[in-house]
């Protein structure tokens, strides 16, 4: 059987304890390393005889002895690199890397090589200039922790959100970063549990946050977002950090009218589809309206409406969606602007009424 199974012997490297036996079936090279070299030879020797269809008898061959756990080098699965001068240049990641850090490395780019890593859980690329992301991150369908926390990213793909990254993903960290807007997509990422967004330049949060149904930690301080949007009532969390952001005050008696009497039949169309939850996609509609579809406002009636509507600013305290939350600003507020938006000048109307009793 050793005759007909092995291809090609490499011993080149034997003195340093180290070959390789090549096998026909299964197609796979058997690599030894820090072996012992006499034993070593001698075991080349016999696999070369048999190979040849030789007597292996004359061989001296040791009895077989059950290798010690400290003989047997495990899989790495851990690697933690904090400095540019200890950045492998040339030589491979291990394959069987679960968790690999390479923070202060100057990186400006995700190595390539770390994008073949398919069993990491655990991605820390922190204190980088990383100004982007492949789309061929989104290919690590294990990982679960991805910490980019202070890099020069702009944006977050929308194309990642929509990868095997939308099951995984449990812990995103993009703080101190340079980002303005997530995109739509981003709420695809339905196993996040933390959300760090510190320190960024955020002008609004994604419209259908409330979609994060496994959120429990979301911080988002010092960024630039004037109000909260209308789906953040639907979030509940544990803890809840937006100090530092420049909210603006509500007023809910300034409203911002964009109603269309009478409605258009794209508005009655688009309103109908949305209520009554008819199935659309692009193999039907136009993508803009597909898009257009998936952002639809909903009325304080329950009532969809998309480009025909009353916005307003109204205050919520958040502890309604957090159990712990951080101050808003340094007067001991924990309420903040969330958006409001009305299919009617009726549904509007009958706030307006309640709103001005309560505060009469």
């Amino acid at each position: 059987q050793v005759q007909q199974n092995v291809e090609r012997l490499f011993t080149r490297f034997v003195e340093e304890g180290k070959a390789t036996v090549r096998l026909r079936e299964p197609a796979v090279d058997l690599c030894l390393s820090k072996a012992n070299v006499t034993n070593l030879k001698t075991f080349l020797s016999a696999v070369r005889l048999a190979h040849q269809g030789n007597d292996t008898g004359v061989l001296p061959l040791s009895p077989l002895v059950p290798a010690k756990n400290s003989d047997v080098e495990k899989p790495k699965t851990k690697m933690i690199i904090t400095s540019r001068r200890d950045y492998p240049l040339t030589k491979s990641f291990p394959f069987s890397l679960e968790h690999l850090q390479t923070s202060y490395c100057k990186l400006a780019r995700i190595d390539s090589r770390v994008l073949c890593l398919k069993k990491l859980r655990k991605l820390d690329l922190s204190h980088n200039h990383i100004k982007q992301l492949p789309a061929t991150l989104g290919d690590l369908v294990c990982l679960q922790e991805l910490d980019l926390h202070d890099n020069h990213l702009e944006a977050f793909s929308g194309a990642l959100c929509s990868s095997g990254l939308q099951k995984s993903l449990q812990l995103l960290d993009l703080s101190q970063n340079q980002i303005q807007a997530l995109p739509l997509e981003f709420c695809q990422l339905r196993g996040l549990v933390q959300l760090r967004l510190d320190d960024n330049a955020l002008l609004r949060l994604p419209c259908r946050i409330g979609q994060l149904s496994r959120l429990r930690c979301l911080s988002a301080a010092r960024n630039k977002l004037p109000f909260l949007p209308c789906d953040f009532r639907k979030l509940s969390l544990e803890n809840l950090d937006l100090f530092g952001n420049p909210f603006e005050q509500p007023n809910p008696l300034v409203p911002n009218i964009q109603l269309k009497i009478p409605l258009t039949l794209l508005e009655c169309a688009a309103r109908a589809t949305v209520n009554h939850r008819i199935p659309y996609g692009c193999h039907l509609l136009p993508s803009h309206l597909c898009k257009d579809l998936e952002v639809a406002k909903t009325c304080r009636c329950g009532s969809a409406c998309l480009s025909s509507f009353i916005q307003i600013t109204v205050t919520m305290n958040l502890h309604h969606v957090a159990h712990t939350v951080v101050l808003v600003d340094n007067m001991g507020g924990t309420e903040a602007p969330v958006l409001c938006y009305f299919c009617s000048l009726h549904c509007y109307s009958q706030f307006l009424d309640r709103h001005l009793q309560s505060s009469g």
